[in-house]
């Protein structure tokens, strides 16, 4: 999939009230959440240990950190989304985020993108975008919020 290419406030604005898009599926290996548990210091047995996971945890193997699915926005939100012609981009805030269902280790996700709202404040452009992170062959979302970016155009 190639992602929408925006340049400009007027080229956003005429997503306003559309899907934007869907990324591609990205696959949450026990590397990578190990990983993450090392950069946030976050060991729980939940998470790392494979063995506990599966006798105890009750989600039959290691779960991704809610955060480590947040964390991978950025990555997924620029398969969809090519924004052009910038001085400097912002993530303003999170806004609604519900974390509604666990993602197993090897679960593969993707990103699905929705322009709520877009507001031209002087020349920088507020982005309102509801996403919703979901989980491939299950019915909820690992997490679903509304996302606030600020774009600073350069023309």
């Amino acid at each position: 999939m190639n992602p929408i290419s925006i340049s400009n406030f007027e080229e956003f604005e005429a997503y306003l009230g559309k899907e934007l898009g869907a990324s591609d599926y990205f696959q949450i290996t026990q590397t990578q959440i190990n990983c993450f548990a090392e950069a946030t210091l976050d060991h729980q047995w939940i998470h790392t240990d494979p063995i506990r996971a599966k006798a105890e945890g009750g989600f039959g193997n290691t779960i991704a950190h809610g955060y480590l699915t947040l964390s991978i926005v950025p990555f997924l939100w620029e398969q969809i989304v090519q924004v052009n012609n910038l001085k400097m981009m912002i993530n303003y805030g999170i806004e609604n985020l519900r974390f509604a269902q666990a993602v197993t280790v090897d679960s593969e996700v993707r990103l699905v993108a929705f322009l709520k709202n877009i507001t031209n404040l002087r020349g920088t452009i507020k982005a309102e975008v509801e996403v919703k992170l979901e989980i491939k062959d299950q019915k909820k979302p690992a997490f679903a919020g509304l996302l606030i970016f600020l774009y600073h155009f350069k023309e």
